[in-house]
């Protein structure tokens, strides 16, 4: 599989809890957030939605985003997120991962 640097935000719901990673494996790092298995702030909060993500081509390229994305104010954020994804749909679903419960 090849690896695509990716920086991604997850929600716990609708406007609610929201959480900017990077990662150089997307899959395989989303499924580690959606089944519990990455101990911390997503865990604890429950935020495992996908609601935005970009391809980078490099992690040089993507951590910058992320460290960018990270000191945008919560009003920036929803805004990224709304302008892609509107209705806030968990974008994991289209990528082949099961509908979380609500």
């Amino acid at each position: 599989m090849v690896r695509q640097p990716c920086v991604y935000i997850l929600a716990s719901k609708r406007n609610g809890t929201l959480y900017i990673g990077v990662t150089s494996d997307f899959i395989q790092r989303l499924h580690q957030h959606r089944i519990g298995a990455v101990p911390g702030f997503t865990q604890e909060y429950g935020v495992k939605r996908l609601m935005w993500f970009e391809q980078h081509g490099t992690m040089d390229e993507a951590i910058l985003r992320e460290k960018r994305l990270k000191k945008w104010n919560r009003a920036w954020k929803i805004a990224l997120i709304e302008a892609l994804n509107p209705h806030w749909d968990d974008l994991a679903i289209g990528l082949g991962f099961e509908r979380l419960p609500d």
